[in-house]
């Protein structure tokens, strides 16, 4: 069996693992019960279909899953890939109290703007050197907690991304280049390389990524620590993760979706559904 075959059958594990608790969930621990609905949302069930508060029941307990399960495929890509993946690992360093402070100026100036002046707009490798800069005697211990942490054992490389949904926050992603800034400020560093992943791009080419919030903090479009669909799977998994992994999720998506369709929906499943794979 061939790497990227060993790749594809874990990356279904965790899908199928992810979906039949789904399944089970919205058809036996917590199902769409009309009567229920029409009690507590009477204005909405005389104007609406039900099938459309059904489907709504079911994407809110499908999306929330999804959050833990890429850190989950993201290891798995790591392991097969790299070498070696982790979630959630502390790396621990020291980091000079002047370097600090620039971080703390840097992330304020833009997220506050002068009144009157033009909004400062995020540049990653400007902003880097002006922390690197920073020079003090005074060395102050550091952990950041990492999303994914992954080892390229051949060369002996250490990785840190900061896994994010397709459309973060702006919080979260304050939050994430914070760490990413520590990380790379640590004396001596921890790691040959951290980053702001994104699973997927919504927008399609990266040129196109047009979600506001995190561009607050990051340039989407342009910034090279910031890594969107298959820059990440590649980079954490190397060459073919990511054609593994839609072959992985292809092949096994219209078992879920007729299932979905006949005993969630209770309905035939429509015949173009092949047309929807990724």
């Amino acid at each position: 069996m061939t790497k990227e075959e060993e790749m594809k059958i874990a990356i279904q594990s965790v899908v199928k693992s992810m979906m039949d608790r789904i399944m089970h969930k919205v058809l036996v621990e917590d199902p769409f019960i009309k009567e229920d609905h029409k009690a507590k949302k009477p204005l909405y069930a005389a104007l609406v279909p039900d099938e459309i508060f059904k489907g709504s029941h079911f994407e809110r307990r499908f999306v929330t899953p999804f959050g833990s399960a890429w850190e989950k495929l993201a290891i798995v890509a790591a392991n097969k890939g790299l070498g070696y993946g982790e979630k959630g690992v502390s790396i621990n360093g020291q980091v000079n109290a002047e370097r600090l402070r620039r971080i703390q100026e840097t992330l304020n100036t833009l997220e506050h703007s002068e009144r009157g002046e033009k909004k400062v707009k995020p540049d990653w490798e400007k902003e880097l050197n002006f922390i690197l800069e920073g020079k003090s005697e005074k060395l102050i211990p550091t952990t950041v907690i990492c999303d994914v942490y992954a080892e390229e054992r051949k060369n002996n490389k250490k990785y840190v991304f900061e896994l994010k949904a397709p459309l973060p926050n702006s919080d979260q992603t304050k939050v994430s280049k914070e760490k990413i800034l520590k990380l790379y400020s640590m004396e001596p560093r921890q790691i040959d390389g951290a980053y702001y992943a994104l699973p997927y791009n919504p927008y399609g080419k990266r040129a196109d990524y047009a979600w506001a919030f995190p561009a607050r903090w990051f340039d989407m479009k342009n910034d090279e620590v910031v890594l969107i669909g298959d820059e990440f799977w590649e980079k954490i998994g190397g060459a073919g993760t990511y054609k593994a992994f839609i072959s992985a999720v292809n092949e096994i998506g219209k078992e879920y979706k007729d299932r979905i369709y006949r005993e969630f929906l209770g309905i035939e499943p429509p015949g173009d559904a092949e047309e929807d794979k990724l």
